[in-house]
């Protein structure tokens, strides 16, 4: 009988000290994992950059009217900020985000596209009539200011997500496939329509 119980007790003790490693395990790895300096990559090409609240206003040239930001919440909102003379490089952002809103299809209708014109002029009849849909806006600094430097503002195409939070920038010399992957990606999680 004592052999019995012996028995019992080192099949008791071997079923705890499993359970014990089982549970154990994770822990151990997720320390290994941080004081090795494991960071996984990430699936977005867009860099994610501190969440800021943007407001402010400006004056849309085709129209003359006063845009406001929060009159484009509820949408995902392209934007670049250039001068209206519009350079090669400001030319090829436009496309971009014209071709990345087309892509999404059915979706399209949740994504706007915006120019914050960063100077006095006006662009072209021609180029606004390319790039019809885009809201070409005359920025007052106030909505500038919540955009990076004034260095780094033409460099980038950037989000701003339904509620108004400026989010992603995506890279200079942007590709528009993987640019457009991302927007596909976070159209399909977000649920935020107004």
């Amino acid at each position: 009988m004592s052999n019995e119980v012996t028995e019992k007790a080192k099949s008791n003790r071997r079923k705890f000290l499993l359970l014990l490693v089982v549970m154990c395990t994770p822990v151990i790895i997720s320390y290994a994992l941080y004081f090795m300096d494991y960071r996984p990559q990430s699936k977005n090409y867009g860099d994610l950059i501190p969440i800021v609240k943007v407001s402010g206003k400006g004056t849309n040239i085709e129209d003359n009217t006063i845009l406001r930001m929060k009159d484009l919440h509820g949408k995902w909102v392209l934007v670049t900020v250039d001068s209206g003379d519009c350079n090669e490089a400001c030319k090829n952002k436009l496309y971009y985000m014209r071709q990345v809103r087309t892509v999404q299809g059915k979706e399209k209708h949740r994504i706007e596209r915006l120019w914050l014109i960063n100077n006095s002029v006006k662009p072209s009849a021609e180029l606004m009539k390319e790039y019809e849909g885009t809201y070409f806006v005359n920025a007052d600094s106030e909505i500038l200011d919540f955009i990076e430097t004034k260095e780094e503002q033409t460099k980038h195409i950037y989000l701003i997500d339904p509620i108004g939070n400026l989010m992603m920038r995506f890279p200079e010399n942007v590709d528009g496939t993987k640019m457009g992957h991302d927007i596909k990606r976070l159209l399909h999680v977000s649920q935020l329509e107004h």
